[in-house]
Protein backbone atom coordinates (compact mmCIF):
# COMPACT_ATOMS: atom_id res chain seq x y z
CA UNK A 1 0.00 0.00 0.00
CA UNK A 2 1.46 3.05 -0.81
CA UNK A 3 1.87 6.22 1.59
CA UNK A 4 1.64 10.08 0.64
CA UNK A 5 3.39 12.56 2.68
CA UNK A 6 3.35 16.07 2.71
CA UNK A 7 5.82 18.06 -0.10
CA UNK A 8 8.72 19.21 1.26
CA UNK A 9 10.81 22.07 0.28
CA UNK A 10 13.74 19.26 -0.30
CA UNK A 11 14.82 15.76 0.18
CA UNK A 12 18.35 14.55 0.70
CA UNK A 13 18.62 10.62 0.48
CA UNK A 14 21.95 10.10 2.36
CA UNK A 15 23.34 10.71 5.88
CA UNK A 16 26.68 10.66 5.34
CA UNK A 17 29.16 13.37 5.48
CA UNK A 18 27.53 14.65 2.30
CA UNK A 19 24.17 14.60 3.37
CA UNK A 20 24.29 16.03 6.45
CA UNK A 21 26.54 18.76 5.19
CA UNK A 22 23.93 19.51 2.27
CA UNK A 23 21.42 19.91 4.89
CA UNK A 24 22.53 22.43 6.94
CA UNK A 25 22.40 25.34 4.74
CA UNK A 26 19.21 24.30 3.86
CA UNK A 27 18.29 24.19 7.34
CA UNK A 28 19.34 27.04 8.05
CA UNK A 29 17.28 29.17 5.43
CA UNK A 30 14.54 27.97 7.16
CA UNK A 31 13.66 25.09 4.35
CA UNK A 32 11.16 22.50 4.97
CA UNK A 33 13.91 19.49 4.67
CA UNK A 34 13.50 15.67 4.61
CA UNK A 35 16.46 13.15 5.07
CA UNK A 36 16.25 9.24 4.30
CA UNK A 37 18.33 6.76 4.97
CA UNK A 38 18.90 2.73 4.96
CA UNK A 39 18.93 3.62 9.27
CA UNK A 40 21.12 0.52 10.01
CA UNK A 41 22.83 0.41 13.49
CA UNK A 42 25.17 -1.09 15.23
CA UNK A 43 24.54 -3.89 17.47
CA UNK A 44 27.90 -4.92 18.67
CA UNK A 45 29.39 -2.61 21.29
CA UNK A 46 32.53 -0.71 20.95
CA UNK A 47 34.70 -2.17 24.04
CA UNK A 48 35.28 1.21 26.32
CA UNK A 49 38.57 0.50 28.01
CA UNK A 50 41.82 0.80 26.56
CA UNK A 51 42.62 -1.66 23.62
CA UNK A 52 45.16 -3.20 25.70
CA UNK A 53 43.71 -3.45 29.50
CA UNK A 54 39.89 -4.85 27.14
CA UNK A 55 42.40 -7.80 25.78
CA UNK A 56 43.90 -8.44 29.50
CA UNK A 57 40.29 -8.13 31.61
CA UNK A 58 37.42 -8.33 28.69
CA UNK A 59 35.47 -12.26 28.92
CA UNK A 60 33.79 -10.84 26.01
CA UNK A 61 36.30 -9.60 23.66
CA UNK A 62 35.45 -12.51 21.45
CA UNK A 63 32.12 -10.25 20.29
CA UNK A 64 33.82 -7.33 19.31
CA UNK A 65 36.45 -8.84 17.56
CA UNK A 66 36.04 -12.01 16.16
CA UNK A 67 31.48 -11.30 16.33
CA UNK A 68 28.80 -13.81 17.73
CA UNK A 69 28.86 -14.61 13.96
CA UNK A 70 32.65 -15.32 13.24
CA UNK A 71 32.05 -12.38 10.95
CA UNK A 72 35.86 -11.43 10.94
CA UNK A 73 36.63 -14.51 9.73
CA UNK A 74 34.08 -14.86 7.41
CA UNK A 75 34.92 -12.00 6.24
CA UNK A 76 38.56 -12.73 6.11
CA UNK A 77 39.25 -12.11 2.57
CA UNK A 78 38.18 -8.29 2.84
CA UNK A 79 40.58 -6.03 1.43
CA UNK A 80 40.60 -3.48 4.86
CA UNK A 81 40.89 -4.66 8.47
CA UNK A 82 37.63 -2.42 9.15
CA UNK A 83 35.35 -4.53 6.90
CA UNK A 84 35.87 -7.02 9.20
CA UNK A 85 35.68 -5.46 12.11
CA UNK A 86 32.27 -6.92 14.10
CA UNK A 87 31.65 -3.53 15.58
CA UNK A 88 31.52 -1.86 11.64
CA UNK A 89 29.33 -5.10 10.16
CA UNK A 90 26.77 -2.92 10.20
CA UNK A 91 28.12 -0.41 8.14
CA UNK A 92 28.45 -2.27 4.87
CA UNK A 93 25.99 -4.78 5.87
CA UNK A 94 23.35 -5.69 2.23
CA UNK A 95 24.63 -2.36 0.51
CA UNK A 96 25.63 -4.27 -2.35
CA UNK A 97 22.76 -7.04 -2.02
CA UNK A 98 20.14 -4.24 -1.55
CA UNK A 99 21.44 -1.58 -3.79
CA UNK A 100 21.43 -4.18 -6.88
CA UNK A 101 25.29 -3.53 -7.64
CA UNK A 102 27.75 -6.13 -8.38
CA UNK A 103 31.61 -5.88 -8.65
CA UNK A 104 33.96 -7.74 -11.22
CA UNK A 105 37.38 -7.13 -10.01
CA UNK A 106 36.56 -4.34 -8.12
CA UNK A 107 35.31 -3.55 -4.59
CA UNK A 108 32.09 -2.07 -4.20
CA UNK A 109 31.78 -0.48 -1.10
CA UNK A 110 28.94 1.49 0.00
CA UNK A 111 26.76 2.24 3.50
CA UNK A 112 22.96 1.70 4.39
CA UNK A 113 23.79 3.13 7.77
CA UNK A 114 22.83 6.45 9.79
CA UNK A 115 26.03 8.33 8.84
CA UNK A 116 27.47 6.41 6.34
CA UNK A 117 30.61 5.31 5.57
CA UNK A 118 31.68 8.07 8.23
CA UNK A 119 31.46 5.75 10.75
CA UNK A 120 34.37 3.48 9.99
CA UNK A 121 36.77 5.78 7.53
CA UNK A 122 39.97 6.54 8.25
CA UNK A 123 39.14 10.39 9.31
CA UNK A 124 42.18 12.30 6.84
CA UNK A 125 41.61 15.35 5.52
CA UNK A 126 42.64 17.67 3.27
CA UNK A 127 41.85 20.81 1.43
CA UNK A 128 42.44 20.83 -2.37
CA UNK A 129 45.09 23.36 -3.45
CA UNK A 130 44.18 26.10 -6.20
CA UNK A 131 46.07 23.94 -9.05
CA UNK A 132 43.41 21.02 -8.26
CA UNK A 133 40.71 23.29 -7.99
CA UNK A 134 40.82 24.36 -12.05
CA UNK A 135 39.53 20.83 -12.57
CA UNK A 136 36.30 22.47 -11.06
CA UNK A 137 33.38 24.37 -12.86
CA UNK A 138 33.56 26.66 -10.40
CA UNK A 139 36.08 29.76 -8.95
CA UNK A 140 37.96 28.34 -5.82
CA UNK A 141 36.96 31.39 -3.75
CA UNK A 142 33.48 29.62 -4.18
CA UNK A 143 34.12 26.65 -2.03
CA UNK A 144 36.85 28.57 0.37
CA UNK A 145 34.01 29.58 3.04
CA UNK A 146 32.41 26.06 2.45
CA UNK A 147 35.58 24.50 3.52
CA UNK A 148 36.03 26.86 7.00
CA UNK A 149 32.71 26.09 7.34
CA UNK A 150 32.97 22.37 7.03
CA UNK A 151 36.35 22.68 9.12
CA UNK A 152 35.33 23.97 12.03
CA UNK A 153 31.61 22.13 12.38
CA UNK A 154 33.27 18.40 12.44
CA UNK A 155 36.96 19.62 14.25
CA UNK A 156 39.89 19.02 12.97
CA UNK A 157 43.58 18.41 14.54
CA UNK A 158 46.77 18.12 13.25
CA UNK A 159 47.79 21.98 13.53
CA UNK A 160 51.64 22.46 12.78
CA UNK A 161 54.02 24.76 11.00
CA UNK A 162 55.73 22.03 9.05
CA UNK A 163 56.14 21.04 5.46
CA UNK A 164 52.74 19.59 4.99
CA UNK A 165 51.19 22.91 5.92
CA UNK A 166 50.96 23.87 2.33
CA UNK A 167 49.54 20.57 1.14
CA UNK A 168 47.00 20.37 3.59
CA UNK A 169 45.93 23.88 3.67
CA UNK A 170 43.90 23.09 7.06
CA UNK A 171 45.91 24.75 9.74
CA UNK A 172 43.76 27.85 10.21
CA UNK A 173 40.77 26.14 10.99
CA UNK A 174 43.05 22.73 12.73
CA UNK A 175 43.25 22.22 16.81
CA UNK A 176 46.79 20.89 18.37
CA UNK A 177 47.78 17.38 16.85
CA UNK A 178 47.06 14.46 18.72
CA UNK A 179 50.28 13.19 20.84
CA UNK A 180 52.40 10.70 18.35
CA UNK A 181 53.88 7.36 19.19
CA UNK A 182 57.86 7.11 20.59
CA UNK A 183 58.66 5.23 16.84
CA UNK A 184 57.12 8.23 14.45
CA UNK A 185 58.23 10.60 16.53
CA UNK A 186 61.81 9.74 16.66
CA UNK A 187 61.55 9.39 12.38
CA UNK A 188 59.95 13.05 12.26
CA UNK A 189 62.64 13.90 14.39
CA UNK A 190 65.28 13.03 12.32
CA UNK A 191 63.18 14.09 8.91
CA UNK A 192 63.48 17.27 10.71
CA UNK A 193 67.11 17.66 11.17
CA UNK A 194 68.16 17.08 7.60
CA UNK A 195 64.77 17.99 5.68
CA UNK A 196 66.61 19.19 2.70
CA UNK A 197 67.94 16.21 1.60
CA UNK A 198 64.53 14.54 1.67
CA UNK A 199 62.88 17.32 -0.22
CA UNK A 200 66.21 16.70 -3.04
CA UNK A 201 64.40 12.98 -3.05
CA UNK A 202 60.91 14.57 -3.65
CA UNK A 203 59.41 13.84 -0.14
CA UNK A 204 58.27 15.85 2.50
CA UNK A 205 56.73 14.26 5.98
CA UNK A 206 54.94 15.98 8.30
CA UNK A 207 51.77 15.59 11.21
CA UNK A 208 48.89 14.18 9.74
CA UNK A 209 45.87 16.26 9.69
CA UNK A 210 42.72 14.28 10.88
CA UNK A 211 39.03 14.78 11.63
CA UNK A 212 39.38 13.63 15.36
CA UNK A 213 39.22 15.98 18.61
CA UNK A 214 42.58 17.14 19.81
CA UNK A 215 40.24 19.17 22.96
CA UNK A 216 36.72 18.47 24.08
CA UNK A 217 33.80 20.07 22.04
CA UNK A 218 29.96 20.17 23.09
CA UNK A 219 29.00 16.25 23.65
CA UNK A 220 32.51 14.98 22.02
CA UNK A 221 35.23 14.23 23.98
CA UNK A 222 39.43 14.82 22.94
CA UNK A 223 41.30 11.15 22.15
CA UNK A 224 42.42 10.01 25.12
CA UNK A 225 45.23 7.28 22.89
CA UNK A 226 42.88 3.91 23.57
CA UNK A 227 43.88 2.64 20.76
CA UNK A 228 40.04 1.45 19.39
CA UNK A 229 40.30 3.34 16.59
CA UNK A 230 39.60 0.62 14.67
CA UNK A 231 36.87 -0.80 16.68
CA UNK A 232 34.38 2.43 17.58
CA UNK A 233 35.19 5.45 19.65
CA UNK A 234 32.44 5.98 22.76
CA UNK A 235 34.04 9.33 23.41
CA UNK A 236 32.61 10.44 19.79
CA UNK A 237 36.31 11.81 19.36
CA UNK A 238 36.32 10.72 15.58
CA UNK A 239 34.07 12.31 13.16
CA UNK A 240 31.09 10.58 12.55
CA UNK A 241 28.39 12.64 10.20
CA UNK A 242 26.14 10.59 13.34
CA UNK A 243 26.88 14.19 15.14
CA UNK A 244 26.13 16.46 12.84
CA UNK A 245 22.41 14.37 12.35
CA UNK A 246 21.74 14.86 15.90
CA UNK A 247 22.35 18.20 15.54
CA UNK A 248 19.66 18.42 12.70
CA UNK A 249 17.38 16.96 14.66
CA UNK A 250 17.48 20.11 16.68
CA UNK A 251 15.54 21.81 14.26
CA UNK A 252 11.76 21.74 14.06
CA UNK A 253 12.14 22.38 9.59
CA UNK A 254 14.08 19.06 9.42
CA UNK A 255 12.39 15.38 9.30
CA UNK A 256 14.09 12.54 9.11
CA UNK A 257 13.21 9.06 8.15
CA UNK A 258 15.48 6.09 8.59
CA UNK A 259 15.16 2.63 7.33
CA UNK A 260 13.65 4.36 3.81
CA UNK A 261 15.66 2.43 1.00
CA UNK A 262 15.42 4.72 -2.24
CA UNK A 263 14.58 2.73 -5.34
CA UNK A 264 13.98 5.16 -7.97
CA UNK A 265 13.73 8.78 -8.77
CA UNK A 266 11.81 10.60 -11.35
CA UNK A 267 9.61 13.45 -12.46
CA UNK A 268 6.01 13.88 -11.42
CA UNK A 269 4.12 16.31 -12.37
CA UNK A 270 7.79 18.97 -12.92
CA UNK A 271 8.66 17.70 -9.57
CA UNK A 272 11.38 15.50 -8.73
CA UNK A 273 10.02 12.19 -7.06
CA UNK A 274 11.75 9.23 -5.07
CA UNK A 275 9.94 6.14 -4.79
CA UNK A 276 10.85 3.73 -1.64
CA UNK A 277 10.28 1.07 0.62
CA UNK A 278 11.17 0.55 4.13
CA UNK A 279 13.26 -1.99 5.54
CA UNK A 280 11.53 -2.81 8.29
CA UNK A 281 7.91 -3.84 8.36
CA UNK A 282 7.45 -1.60 11.25
CA UNK A 283 8.44 1.44 9.67
CA UNK A 284 5.47 1.44 7.03
CA UNK A 285 5.21 -0.22 3.94
CA UNK A 286 6.25 1.95 0.00
CA UNK A 287 6.07 5.19 -0.39
CA UNK A 288 6.47 7.83 -2.98
CA UNK A 289 7.83 11.47 -1.80
CA UNK A 290 8.00 14.44 -3.78
CA UNK A 291 10.24 17.94 -3.15
CA UNK A 292 11.27 20.73 -5.01
CA UNK A 293 14.54 19.58 -4.67
CA UNK A 294 16.19 16.41 -4.42
CA UNK A 295 19.67 15.41 -3.15
CA UNK A 296 21.14 12.41 -3.61
CA UNK A 297 24.10 11.47 -1.34
CA UNK A 298 23.27 7.92 -1.00
CA UNK A 299 27.25 7.37 -1.70
CA UNK A 300 28.93 7.37 -5.22
CA UNK A 301 27.50 3.21 -6.13
CA UNK A 302 24.04 4.00 -5.30
CA UNK A 303 24.34 7.24 -6.52
CA UNK A 304 25.11 6.56 -9.80
CA UNK A 305 22.59 3.63 -9.71
CA UNK A 306 19.89 5.78 -9.21
CA UNK A 307 20.88 8.20 -11.43
CA UNK A 308 21.12 5.82 -14.05
CA UNK A 309 18.11 4.22 -14.03
CA UNK A 310 16.23 8.00 -13.87
CA UNK A 311 18.23 9.30 -16.91
CA UNK A 312 17.41 5.51 -18.79
CA UNK A 313 21.15 5.60 -19.27
CA UNK A 314 22.50 2.18 -20.72
CA UNK A 315 25.55 2.98 -22.48
CA UNK A 316 28.84 2.62 -20.16
CA UNK A 317 30.03 5.57 -17.20
CA UNK A 318 33.72 5.78 -15.91
CA UNK A 319 34.17 6.60 -12.51
CA UNK A 320 37.73 7.36 -10.53
CA UNK A 321 39.28 5.61 -7.64
CA UNK A 322 42.67 6.03 -6.10
CA UNK A 323 45.27 3.09 -6.44
CA UNK A 324 46.40 2.71 -2.96
CA UNK A 325 49.49 0.23 -1.41
CA UNK A 326 50.18 -0.61 1.98
CA UNK A 327 53.37 -1.31 3.49
CA UNK A 328 55.10 -2.27 6.82
CA UNK A 329 58.47 -0.74 8.86
CA UNK A 330 60.61 -1.84 11.52
CA UNK A 331 62.83 0.26 13.62
CA UNK A 332 65.57 -1.71 14.67
CA UNK A 333 66.76 0.70 17.32
CA UNK A 334 63.38 0.63 19.03
CA UNK A 335 62.96 -3.65 19.36
CA UNK A 336 61.65 -4.10 22.51
CA UNK A 337 59.74 -0.84 22.88
CA UNK A 338 57.03 -1.90 25.28
CA UNK A 339 53.33 -1.77 23.52
CA UNK A 340 51.36 1.30 24.87
CA UNK A 341 48.09 2.91 23.82
CA UNK A 342 48.00 5.34 21.13
CA UNK A 343 46.14 7.05 18.25
CA UNK A 344 45.19 4.55 16.09
CA UNK A 345 44.83 6.50 12.80
CA UNK A 346 47.40 8.42 10.47
CA UNK A 347 49.91 10.07 12.43
CA UNK A 348 52.80 10.80 10.46
CA UNK A 349 51.99 11.81 7.04
CA UNK A 350 53.92 12.13 3.36
CA UNK A 351 53.55 13.35 -0.04
CA UNK A 352 55.60 12.22 -2.91
CA UNK A 353 56.79 13.58 -5.95
CA UNK A 354 57.29 10.77 -8.91
CA UNK A 355 57.81 11.39 -12.87
CA UNK A 356 56.04 13.30 -14.85
CA UNK A 357 54.59 15.23 -12.26
CA UNK A 358 52.13 12.59 -10.92
CA UNK A 359 51.84 12.82 -6.63
CA UNK A 360 51.13 10.51 -4.09
CA UNK A 361 50.06 10.59 -0.51
CA UNK A 362 50.19 8.23 2.70
CA UNK A 363 50.51 7.98 6.41
CA UNK A 364 51.52 5.69 8.62
CA UNK A 365 49.99 4.46 12.00
CA UNK A 366 50.47 2.50 15.20
CA UNK A 367 50.17 -1.22 15.29
CA UNK A 368 48.29 -0.70 18.47
CA UNK A 369 44.75 -2.06 18.35
CA UNK A 370 45.67 -4.12 15.43
CA UNK A 371 45.01 -8.02 16.23
CA UNK A 372 48.26 -9.63 14.93
CA UNK A 373 46.72 -11.99 12.36
CA UNK A 374 46.22 -8.66 10.01
CA UNK A 375 50.30 -8.37 9.79
CA UNK A 376 51.31 -12.15 9.73
CA UNK A 377 50.17 -11.31 5.61
CA UNK A 378 53.29 -9.16 5.37
CA UNK A 379 55.69 -11.90 6.88
CA UNK A 380 57.73 -13.47 4.42
CA UNK A 381 57.34 -16.44 6.60
CA UNK A 382 54.35 -19.04 7.04
CA UNK A 383 51.69 -18.11 9.38
CA UNK A 384 52.33 -19.34 12.24
CA UNK A 385 55.80 -18.94 12.78
CA UNK A 386 55.22 -14.89 11.29
CA UNK A 387 52.87 -14.50 14.26
CA UNK A 388 55.64 -16.09 16.55
CA UNK A 389 57.83 -13.25 15.58
CA UNK A 390 55.69 -10.24 15.49
CA UNK A 391 54.91 -10.73 19.31
CA UNK A 392 58.73 -9.54 19.25
CA UNK A 393 58.62 -7.33 16.64
CA UNK A 394 55.67 -5.79 16.27
CA UNK A 395 55.89 -3.05 19.30
CA UNK A 396 58.89 -1.61 17.04
CA UNK A 397 56.60 -1.42 13.52
CA UNK A 398 54.60 0.78 11.72
CA UNK A 399 52.37 0.23 8.90
CA UNK A 400 51.74 2.49 5.90
CA UNK A 401 49.59 3.28 3.30
CA UNK A 402 50.42 5.24 -0.26
CA UNK A 403 47.59 6.58 -2.55
CA UNK A 404 47.73 7.49 -6.47
CA UNK A 405 45.31 9.80 -8.13
CA UNK A 406 42.11 8.46 -9.19
CA UNK A 407 42.64 9.06 -13.31
CA UNK A 408 44.44 5.91 -12.73
CA UNK A 409 41.82 3.29 -11.88
CA UNK A 410 39.96 2.83 -15.37
CA UNK A 411 36.24 1.90 -13.89
CA UNK A 412 33.21 1.43 -15.88
CA UNK A 413 29.39 1.38 -14.65
CA UNK A 414 26.77 -0.26 -16.96
CA UNK A 415 22.88 -1.07 -15.88
CA UNK A 416 22.07 -4.96 -17.03
CA UNK A 417 18.81 -5.40 -17.75
CA UNK A 418 18.00 -5.81 -14.20
CA UNK A 419 18.97 -2.52 -13.42
CA UNK A 420 21.76 -4.26 -11.45
CA UNK A 421 24.68 -1.90 -11.31
CA UNK A 422 28.19 -3.71 -12.64
CA UNK A 423 31.10 -1.98 -11.67
CA UNK A 424 34.41 -3.39 -13.29
CA UNK A 425 37.69 -2.05 -12.27
CA UNK A 426 41.43 -2.15 -13.35
CA UNK A 427 44.89 -0.01 -12.77
CA UNK A 428 46.47 1.45 -15.70
CA UNK A 429 49.35 0.50 -16.93
CA UNK A 430 51.30 3.07 -15.85
CA UNK A 431 50.38 1.74 -11.92
CA UNK A 432 52.83 -0.75 -11.87
CA UNK A 433 55.52 1.05 -12.74
CA UNK A 434 54.54 4.12 -10.41
CA UNK A 435 54.13 2.30 -7.38
CA UNK A 436 57.64 0.43 -8.16
CA UNK A 437 58.87 4.11 -8.13
CA UNK A 438 56.57 4.90 -5.21
CA UNK A 439 57.97 1.78 -2.91
CA UNK A 440 61.78 2.57 -4.04
CA UNK A 441 61.61 6.03 -2.90
CA UNK A 442 59.83 5.15 0.32
CA UNK A 443 62.08 2.44 1.08
CA UNK A 444 65.44 4.51 0.83
CA UNK A 445 63.48 7.59 2.55
CA UNK A 446 62.24 5.43 5.90
CA UNK A 447 65.81 4.15 5.80
CA UNK A 448 66.94 7.23 6.08
CA UNK A 449 64.58 7.30 8.86
CA UNK A 450 66.23 4.20 10.63
CA UNK A 451 62.99 2.64 9.83
CA UNK A 452 63.22 -0.69 7.12
CA UNK A 453 60.49 -1.84 5.03
CA UNK A 454 59.37 -5.79 5.48
CA UNK A 455 60.42 -7.72 2.11
CA UNK A 456 57.38 -8.25 0.70
CA UNK A 457 55.19 -6.02 2.69
CA UNK A 458 54.36 -3.66 -0.08
CA UNK A 459 50.99 -4.96 -1.23
CA UNK A 460 48.80 -3.56 -4.14
CA UNK A 461 45.32 -3.62 -3.04
CA UNK A 462 42.52 -4.80 -5.25
CA UNK A 463 40.75 -2.57 -7.57
CA UNK A 464 38.51 -0.45 -5.51
CA UNK A 465 40.11 -1.39 -2.13
CA UNK A 466 40.90 2.24 -1.39
CA UNK A 467 36.78 3.06 -0.94
CA UNK A 468 37.40 5.88 -2.52
CA UNK A 469 34.87 5.98 -5.41
CA UNK A 470 34.19 9.34 -7.31
CA UNK A 471 33.72 11.24 -10.62
CA UNK A 472 30.90 9.06 -12.19
CA UNK A 473 28.67 12.27 -12.42
CA UNK A 474 31.02 15.19 -12.82
CA UNK A 475 30.47 18.87 -12.43
CA UNK A 476 31.29 20.01 -15.93
CA UNK A 477 31.11 23.64 -17.31
CA UNK A 478 28.57 22.44 -19.53
CA UNK A 479 27.12 18.75 -19.46
CA UNK A 480 25.84 16.44 -21.40
CA UNK A 481 24.30 13.43 -20.30
CA UNK A 482 25.35 11.68 -17.74
CA UNK A 483 27.41 15.19 -16.20
CA UNK A 484 26.11 17.65 -13.57
CA UNK A 485 26.62 21.24 -13.50
CA UNK A 486 28.33 23.51 -11.52
CA UNK A 487 25.29 23.43 -8.68
CA UNK A 488 25.65 19.44 -8.78
CA UNK A 489 22.17 19.40 -10.97
CA UNK A 490 21.87 16.46 -12.99
CA UNK A 491 21.38 16.78 -17.06
CA UNK A 492 18.55 15.75 -18.21
CA UNK A 493 16.86 15.48 -14.17
CA UNK A 494 15.69 19.09 -13.41
CA UNK A 495 15.77 19.93 -9.81
CA UNK A 496 17.88 16.49 -9.04
CA UNK A 497 21.11 17.71 -7.65
CA UNK A 498 24.41 14.69 -7.13
CA UNK A 499 25.69 16.39 -4.00
CA UNK A 500 28.41 13.23 -3.14
CA UNK A 501 31.74 12.11 -4.52
CA UNK A 502 29.73 10.84 -7.65
CA UNK A 503 29.84 14.67 -8.67
CA UNK A 504 33.25 15.28 -7.73
CA UNK A 505 34.97 16.66 -11.00
CA UNK A 506 38.62 14.93 -10.26
CA UNK A 507 40.10 12.67 -7.54
CA UNK A 508 43.15 13.58 -6.64
CA UNK A 509 45.66 11.43 -4.05
CA UNK A 510 44.74 13.23 -0.72
CA UNK A 511 42.04 12.58 1.33
CA UNK A 512 38.48 13.28 -0.67
CA UNK A 513 36.13 13.17 1.87
CA UNK A 514 36.52 17.04 3.76
CA UNK A 515 36.17 18.09 -0.58
CA UNK A 516 32.83 16.29 -0.92
CA UNK A 517 31.57 17.58 2.44
CA UNK A 518 32.93 21.30 1.66
CA UNK A 519 31.21 20.58 -2.08
CA UNK A 520 28.03 19.98 -1.03
CA UNK A 521 27.95 22.55 1.80
CA UNK A 522 28.95 25.31 -1.33
CA UNK A 523 25.69 23.33 -3.28
CA UNK A 524 23.47 23.88 -0.34
CA UNK A 525 24.18 27.36 0.30
CA UNK A 526 23.52 28.14 -3.37
CA UNK A 527 20.01 26.05 -3.65
CA UNK A 528 18.98 27.55 -0.24
CA UNK A 529 19.34 30.76 -1.45
CA UNK A 530 17.64 30.36 -4.89
CA UNK A 531 14.58 28.97 -3.74
CA UNK A 532 14.47 31.74 -0.66
CA UNK A 533 14.89 34.09 -3.07
CA UNK A 534 11.84 32.30 -4.96
CA UNK A 535 9.31 32.02 -2.32
CA UNK A 536 9.81 35.73 -1.68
Amino acid sequence: MNQSMPDFDVIIVGSGPAGVSVAFPLVQAGLKVLMVDGGHDSNVSAPDMPYLASRQTDKNQSDWMLGKDFHALRFAAAPSPKLRAPTHSYVFDSFEKLNNIEGDNFVTTGSLASGGLSNAWGCGVARLSLQELKAFPFSSEEIEASYAAVANRIGISGKNDDDLSDYFRLDEYADQPISMDALQTKMLARYQSKASNFHALGIKFGRSRVAVLSADRKDRQACDLSGNCLWGCHRKSLYSSRSDLSTLKKFTNFHYRPGFLVENVFLHNHRPTVQGRSLSNLLGGNATLSAHKVMLAAGTLATSRLSMIALKLNRLLTMQSTPVAAFMLWLPTMLGTPRTASFGLGQLSFALSLNHGISGFGSLFNTTGIPISEFSKYMPLNKPLGIQVLKSLLSSCVVGNIYLPGSFTDVSLQLDQNKVLKVSGKYKTEVSRLMDDAKNLLRRSFMRLGALMLPGSFTLSKPGGDIHHACSLPMRENPTLGETDRNGELFGLAGVHIVDGASLSALSEKSHTLTIMANADRIGRLVAEDMVLGKN
